[in-house]
């Protein structure tokens, strides 16, 4: 048997860091704003004829293996830990070889590891026989990946990944909902660039000393937090009313407040990056998931685009990507 299985990065326009529980308990209308991209990150499983459990990543070039008998030792696998732990939860009764293979640049904040989660989860549960319904898809990457990170995970990413488009993501009391955006993807690939600055993902933000001090109750992060929620709201209703310019505004007000948050979501070459891109025709920048390095996301006026596509390219080590809003959310096909 192969099955191939794919799913899409993203790009959060606002509401970064509000979706991990219960923090978004405490803030009435919590929400996210994202939009998934083109760049996928993928899955080739093929059964084996024998015990061989063959676990590869194309991307890292870092291989594992082990045996069916001997399954229970990729609980305890750190060279390539989330694939181990997600074949050691679907517990295959065949050999396998399993190939992973991301199209974004390693650390680069826009959830690579969340897409891979939910592309591994897509194979893997084609293989058992559909073991699981698709509504528990989300809740079995965010407990897998969050016991690999061993902090606090927040849940939005896997919304992209597994329905792609524009999404807002709502976090309720009774549950999360998330809510297909109808904004034009041809207009928000018009008028975004998005840049990897070179510097891999080193978290600016410490989700557990986040955590802790909001549960401590921290009266400044309530605020921060708060400031947060709004402008995912105010950055809903832009992008509904197809308001680009509240779209810019919205940008430019959240960006000071995500670093009150955490001061090293940006590093010294992350913000000469960004002056240069507003100097060039940029409206507005947004740092790609929790920062300290990965990309950065420039709103631009699309007669602007070219000439901050420019700026950006000529610095060393950076590379614009290419990119389209993906259309689709998780894809899974049996070959053969």
């Amino acid at each position: 048997m192969i099955i191939e299985s794919s799913a899409p990065t993203r790009v959060d326009l606002a509401g970064g860091t509000i979706d991990i529980w219960p923090i978004y308990l405490f803030h009435p209308g919590a929400m996210t704003v994202n939009f998934a991209l083109s760049l996928r990150a993928s899955v080739r499983l093929e059964t084996l004829d024998n015990q061989r459990i063959v676990l590869e990543s194309r991307d890292r070039g870092v291989r594992v293996e082990t045996t069916l008998d001997h399954i229970d030792d990729l609980a305890r696998d750190e060279q390539l830990e989330l694939v181990s732990k997600m074949v050691h939860f679907f517990r295959p009764q065949h050999g396998l070889h399993l190939v992973t293979n991301s199209e974004a640049p390693a650390g680069a904040g826009i959830s690579g590891s969340s897409a891979l989660a939910m592309a591994l989860i897509g194979a893997l549960n084609r293989l058992v026989g559909n073991r699981y319904d698709e509504r528990k898809f989300i809740t079995i990457a965010a407990n897998i990946e969050t016991s690999v990170i061993k902090v606090p995970a927040g849940f939005q990413d896997y919304y992209p990944a597994f329905f792609g488009s524009a999404s807002s993501i709502h976090f309720r009391a009774d549950g999360i909902e998330r809510e297909l955006l109808a904004v034009d993807a041809d207009e928000i690939e018009r008028r975004f660039v998005i840049c990897y600055t070179g510097e891999p993902r080193n978290s600016g933000i410490n989700n557990w000393a986040v955590f802790k001090r909001h549960i401590d109750g921290d009266a400044e992060l309530f605020e921060i937090f708060e400031n947060i929620r709004d402008a995912a709201t105010n950055m809903r209703a832009a992008l509904l009313g197809n308001d680009w310019n509240r779209v810019a505004e919205v940008m430019r007000a959240a960006y000071p407040n995500r670093k009150r948050l955490a001061p090293g979501i940006t590093t010294p070459q992350m913000d000469a990056l960004v002056e240069k891109a507003l100097a060039n025709g940029a409206e507005a920048a947004k740092v790609c998931g929790a920062g300290g390095g990965g990309c950065i996301a420039f709103l631009c006026a699309p007669d602007r685009k070219q000439d901050v596509v420019d700026a950006l390219s000529s610095e060393d080590g950076t590379e614009v990507l290419n990119w389209k809003v993906s259309r689709e959310g998780l894809m899974v096909k049996k070959i053969a």
